[in-house]
């Protein structure tokens, strides 16, 4: 699996206002912004990324996946 699969299969299960996915084949870092995230803690906001994924997840074609979920005003807030 490539980053740009992962990034596809994320936006294609889960709408986002930006997406960045970086990685090594076998350990990923996605940065996601969207509004589904909002009012929601972040263990909730990572299942919903988990659930864009669907049986990737399941059946370890995709691990080692760390993110930061954002709401979109978190993402404009953010100092970095």
């Amino acid at each position: 699996m490539t980053a740009e699969q992962l990034q596809q299969l994320i936006a294609a299960g889960l709408p986002c206002t930006h997406l960045s996915v970086e990685g090594d084949g076998h350990h990923w870092f996605a940065t996601i912004v969207s509004d589904a995230f909002e009012g929601l803690r972040p263990v909730a906001r990572h299942q919903r990324v988990y659930a864009a994924l669907g049986e990737r997840i399941a059946s370890g074609q995709v691990h080692a996946l760390s993110m930061r979920t954002f709401t979109p005003a978190e993402w404009a807030n953010r100092k970095e």
